[in-house]
Parts: C-alpha cells; sequence; structure tokens
C-alpha cells in the first residue's frame, strides 16, 4: 500500500477516536512530541526503522521509554501501529494527524525564516497581522538562516512571500546585468 495513504488512515482513525472520546487536545501534544522525537533523536528514528528488532522488542522499548510521557490512549496506538509493522510509518502518521487537528481547529500553519531570532514581541506582532490579513489562528514557526542576511522569508501552506536581503540583492543584480 501507498505509504502517504497508510498515513492518513492511520492518522485519520486516531483523529477521529479521539474527538469521540474528546482527548484531541491530549493526542494532538503526543503526536507533536512523537513528531519531534522521530525528528530529533536517531536513536528513536533507527528503532523504529530497524527491521532486525523484532516488533515484541521494539514494543518493550516503546513501552518503557514512552509511558511516562504519553496519555494511554497514544501508547496503545503506537503500539497498534507496530504490531501492523507500520512503525516506520509513524512520523508521516504524526505530520498527517497534526494538519487534520489543524483543520478542524481553523489553525494556518505559517513558517517564518529569519537571518536572527525575533524577539516575542515581533513574532507576536506578526502573528496579530497574519491573524487579522487571514481571518485564522496562526502557528508561527520560526527558523534561523543567517544566510539570507536579513529580511524576512513567510511561507504560508503554498505561497511563499520572499523578502530577504538575499533575494533583494539577485534581483539588483538580474537587473543590472540585463542592462
Amino acid at each position: 500500500m501507498n505509504q502517504g495513504k497508510i498515513h492518513v488512515r492511520y492518522a485519520r482513525a486516531l483523529f477521529e477516536a479521539g474527538k469521540e472520546k474528546g482527548i484531541l487536545p491530549e493526542l494532538h501534544h503526543d503526536m507533536a512530541g512523537l513528531l519531534g522525537l522521530c525528528r530529533d533523536s536517531e536513536e528513536f528514528a533507527g528503532l523504529l526503522g530497524n527491521p532486525v528488532i523484532k516488533n515484541s522488542r521494539k514494543k518493550e522499548i516503546l513501552r518503557e521509554s514512552l509511558q511516562p510521557f504519553l496519555h494511554a490512549f497514544t501508547l496503545r496506538f503506537v503500539l497498534l501501529v507496530t504490531d501492523n509493522n507500520r512503525e516506520n510509518a509513524l512520523p508521516g502518521i504524526c505530520r498527517d494527524f497534526l494538519d487534520m487537528v489543524r483543520a478542524d481547529r481553523g489553525i494556518l500553519p505559517v513558517a517564518l525564516t529569519t537571518a536572527q531570532p525575533l524577539s516575542s514581541g515581533s513574532l507576536d506582532r506578526i502573528r496579530e497581522v497574519l491573524q487579522h490579513e487571514t481571518g485564522k489562528e496562526i502557528e508561527l514557526t520560526q527558523r534561523i538562516k543567517p544566510e539570507i542576511l536579513g529580511g524576512m522569508v513567510l511561507r504560508i501552506e503554498d505561497l511563499q512571500y520572499d523578502g530577504s536581503i538575499t533575494t533583494q540583492l539577485k534581483k539588483i543584480r538580474n537587473a543590472l546585468e540585463a542592462r
């Protein structure tokens, strides 16, 4: 089966069950944490993708390491995914689940890239302007890339607004070369 379909199928099942049981906020918190763990821990990602480790051992490790941090329902879900030999799909399941929660709550994810970290006041002001313009709650993620030199790059869904110094310099150079 297509990996994308697997992600969506499991994510939708978790989303609907969480909504029915009234535990979406807990599941949202857990799945965001799991996604971060998959992204930030090579050890954890290696465990999920290792075909040599038997599922029974993986479940034991997952139960021991995650039980103190996850809602019982989330832990059972992770163990079910492992039982079904789909643990390597967990990062995609987490992403799709988080997207479903955002869509359900009317939250718009926005990625802001700057050369240096912005103050919390500046981030709040950007969030306010975007909320006013879009009419949606904004989930703002800041990324730092010194190579853009200054300004900012704003990514909202499939749209990207590039106001970086690097891009402005490229435009000036292209205009001068065209003469």
